[in-house]
């Protein structure tokens, strides 16, 4: 699919997402690993980027979408999306020495901004759910817009999976819109989550 057609889909889709809240949320910057969000200079990041090599165990898949202004319509340019998520065990196995958060997220981790579309790509593999724990597979996002503390949003949670029944999303605060993607295979077999973001209210 052309960067293009993409981006027309993700619109046709916007509503998935979920719309704006009326106000901001006063704990919107109360944030476990948002420090991570800042850890990579934005002028340094493209809109897409791989998570995992062609090594790394799992099925391989791209989390992708669009970034919208609070309007939910207008594309949101030159926002951070930092990513994170288990390897295909379920653990966040393998961190580097480089932060807390390096080491602490594991090794499939990584940032992108968005262009003047508001499109963002993570090329990697479908995480596995925590060992032994009542806790679905997920992909935690964290956003950091121009100028603004980062925040975290609802994680990408596939649905009709392990966990993700009605007791556990209830659970879920819509912070940038539905994180509850149905996967799907593109043509070339890989598996896709499309995640749409309305970014959030600032508090004053």
């Amino acid at each position: 699919m052309r960067r293009s057609e993409f981006i027309l889909s993700m619109i046709a889709a916007v509503a998935l997402a979920g719309g704006a809240r009326a106000r901001p949320r006063p704990d919107l910057y109360a944030c476990e690993g948002c420090e991570a969000a800042a850890e990579r200079d934005p002028d340094g990041l493209d809109w897409r980027t791989t998570l995992s090599g062609p090594d790394e165990p799992g099925e391989r898949m791209i989390v992708r979408g669009v970034v919208y202004q609070t309007d939910g319509v207008t594309p949101a340019p030159g926002v951070v999306i930092y990513a994170h998520h288990t390897n295909a065990a379920g653990n966040y196995a393998d961190g580097s020495s480089e932060s807390t958060w390096s080491r602490r997220h594991g090794r499939l981790r990584g940032w992108v901004r968005t262009g003047a579309d508001g499109a963002y790509a993570f090329d990697t593999i479908k995480p596995g759910p925590y060992p032994g724990r009542d806790v679905p597979a997920h992909v935690h996002l964290f956003v950091r817009e121009p100028g603004r503390p980062s925040y975290w949003i609802d994680d990408v949670l596939f649905a009709g999976e392990f966990a993700p029944d009605n007791a556990y999303l209830r659970t879920q605060e819509g912070r940038g819109g539905s994180g509850v993607v149905t996967l799907t295979t593109g043509q070339d077999g890989l598996l896709v989550a499309e995640r749409n973001i309305v970014l959030e209210q600032h508090p004053s």
